[in-house]
């Protein structure tokens, strides 16, 4: 499989297919990153998701610039990083995108509460990151946030949900 396009076009461009199958080789934690504003509560599937300092304590999160749920985090400024456990696998299907459910419907599913900004917590995951966001800026096709973790959760010792080559997994 090539990982270039036709060098006529640009010869220093890799071609992104070749670099989207490349990560999905990356095994990634799956995470839900949840929000609420004044149009409900919203929430999307992340892999993309790490540490950035200690001190403060901040993560870092891409999301899809496109998704409604990334403007409901950009535009309310809070969001809550819920690390899923194997048994949280239907909840990263439905947060992905693989239903019907939208929005504040997603939510009938597992049982949420909240913690300092008032995001949603998912009370079975593994641990819950409760964060301001400090900076969101467009690279590419996606939102590079950082969010400042004000509270956290930890939760039970379980076996990790995982994503690699598109598919989810037990660690």
């Amino acid at each position: 499989m090539s990982a270039r396009p036709d060098a006529a076009a640009d010869p220093e461009a890799l071609d992104a297919g070749a670099f989207r199958e490349a990560m999905s080789r990356v095994p990634g934690a799956v995470h839900v990153v949840t929000t609420r504003g004044p149009q409900g509560r919203a929430g999307f599937t992340a892999t993309a998701v790490t540490a950035v300092s200690d001190h403060p304590p901040s993560l870092l999160v891409c999301a899809n610039a496109g998704s409604e749920s990334t403007q409901a985090l950009v535009e309310s400024g809070i969001f809550c990083v819920n690390t899923l456990s194997w048994d949280d696998e239907p909840l990263a299907s439905l947060f992905a995108g693989r239903t019907e459910l939208r929005g504040d419907a997603r939510f009938a599913h597992g049982r949420w509460s909240a913690l300092t900004t008032g995001a949603p917590v998912l009370e079975s995951a593994l641990v819950s990151f409760d964060c301001r966001l400090v900076s969101a800026e467009i690279v590419g096709t996606h939102h590079v946030a950082v969010g400042e973790v004000v509270d956290v959760r930890v939760g039970r010792h379980a076996r990790a949900l995982v994503y690699r080559e598109r598919a989810f997994h037990g660690l």
